[in-house]
């Protein structure tokens, strides 16, 4: 299985939504490690919107988990009796989207530290 595939099966419209708040955290966090290590200019103002953006994805994420498993209820309370292994692949779907987010959040904390301390520090001097 592909990350096109994955990315299809995880529903494309939250999938995007995910990525999207996740390029903005990966795109904002070069952009202030260019000013911080390069430029040595940062007045540390809007490093927090790094782990804003990384949280948005996972919550994204959830939120698409939460309206997955909601229709898939729906379609089995229509659907009446069905095989316990369906239902094991409707949960392994539903955890990509949160999955997908919750690589970006990961990646989010450890760069938000580092700059973090970074700034304070270049403070201090």
């Amino acid at each position: 299985m592909n990350v096109i595939e994955l990315f299809k099966m995880g529903g494309v419209w939250f999938m995007s939504i995910v990525t999207i708040f996740g390029m903005g955290m990966l795109l904002y966090s070069v952009k202030i490690v260019i000013e911080v290590f390069v430029k040595k200019e940062y007045d540390g103002k809007g490093v927090n919107y790094i782990l804003m953006f990384g949280s948005l994805a996972f919550i994204i994420g959830l939120l698409g988990q939460a309206v997955g498993m909601f229709e898939a209820f729906a379609a089995i309370q229509a659907a009446g009796d069905i095989s316990p292994a369906l239902i094991a692949g409707g949960l392994r779907v539903s955890m990509i989207t949160p999955f997908y987010g919750i690589i970006y959040f990961i990646l989010s904390i450890p760069i938000w530290v580092v700059l973090r301390e970074k700034i304070k520090m270049h403070k201090q001097d």
